[in-house]
């Protein structure tokens, strides 16, 4: 605190006073004093208000240890992350499923996070193609699709039971005769999202091996643009068949066991890629390494464990674009057939 200090008044009183004569009651002195009287009675309250606590002598003390600092405030041109999360699973789900990850990004890296949501993948990758997402968790076939129609990059993946593959299910009714595909002809399918492998592009690939195309093999096909819509459309008896991926499969039927009792896995489809997360290609370096670290490093947190619990994952691991060229050359072949 700075102390201004006031030099003394070198004059004496008599001189003081013949230069400034004290007012007369006649010249204005007794209102002035009422006046000066009110003013200082008003103040009063406002200052009792603002003194600070006295000891027991009654002069005012301040406690330095009591003193608290102010909270900081957040700048207001802080930009969130934005992380899109594809509808492999129904937005509820994800929202379940991927909060707590979120808000341990939104920590680490000291901004907030967003978490974005359409309802096609293809919504997806529009939005990291024009930079309007950081990072996204994507399907197999989207990051195939992405990577080569704008250079989507990979940034890591799910490790789940020690492996990052996964698998497309046929399912059906628990009550159902079907054996295979074949036995589906003329029923009502469920595909998952236009540009899903396991939901779509592999179960076309199981039809056009019987000689046909979806339209015509089945007797009536519908989009859920969820696999855990898909699976509830074949339990609840809305659809005959579906194809679905495997880890939200699995990770429903752990989760409940009545479900899983509903429906029966009747083929499996050969290992492909693990559905990663990706982030587009003008991002800067220094956030993709932060991202990078941040996921690779989360199983070692001690906030880790519930993380991953609450995905279904054991951790996330590095990834290398090879690891989809099965699901880059089925695309291919059941695209362009």
């Amino acid at each position: 605190m700075r102390t201004v200090h006031l030099p003394p008044n070198p004059l004496p009183t008599k001189e003081r006073e013949r230069q400034h004569p004290p007012l007369l009651a006649g010249e204005g002195g007794r209102g002035v004093r009422f006046s000066s009287l009110l003013c200082c009675l008003l103040l009063l309250p406002l200052l009792a208000a603002c003194a600070a606590p006295t000891a027991a002598g009654g002069i005012p003390t301040v406690r330095l240890s009591d003193l608290q600092p102010l909270p900081p405030t957040p700048p207001a041109d802080v930009i969130p992350l934005r992380v899109a999360v594809a509808a492999v699973i129904s937005p509820r789900g994800n929202v379940e499923s991927y909060t707590p990850l979120l808000n341990y990004l939104a920590n680490k890296l000291g901004r907030p996070v967003e978490m974005v949501q359409r309802r096609t993948y293809q919504e997806v990758n529009d939005l990291l193609a024009d930079g309007q997402v950081d990072m996204a968790f994507v399907c197999t076939s989207a990051y195939v699709a992405g990577q080569r129609d704008f250079g989507m990059q990979l940034l890591a993946a799910p490790q789940v039971a020690g492996a990052t593959v996964y698998y497309s299910y046929l399912i059906v009714p628990a009550d159902s005769p079907a054996r295979s595909m074949a036995d589906l002809r003329g029923k009502v399918f469920a595909f998952t999202d236009p540009m899903s492998l396991s939901g779509r592009v592999y179960p076309t690939s199981l039809v056009h091996d019987l000689g046909a195309e979806p339209e015509t093999f089945f007797g009536r096909v519908f989009f859920t643009y969820s696999h855990d819509n898909a699976i509830r459309a074949v339990a609840d008896g809305l659809a005959d068949g579906a194809s679905v991926d495997s880890l939200v499969y699995d990770f429903a039927a752990a989760r409940d066991p009545a479900l899983a009792s509903k429906v029966r896995v009747i083929h499996r489809s050969p290992p492909f890629g693990i559905p990663p997360v990706v982030v587009g290609p003008d991002i800067r370096p220094q956030l993709r390494a932060q991202l990078y670290d941040l996921l690779i490093g989360l199983r070692d947190d001690p906030a880790g464990p519930a993380i991953l619990a609450a995905l279904g994952f054991d951790r996330f691991v590095p990834i290398r674009d090879d690891a989809y060229e099965t699901a880059r050359q089925l695309t291919s072949e059941t695209v362009t057939r």
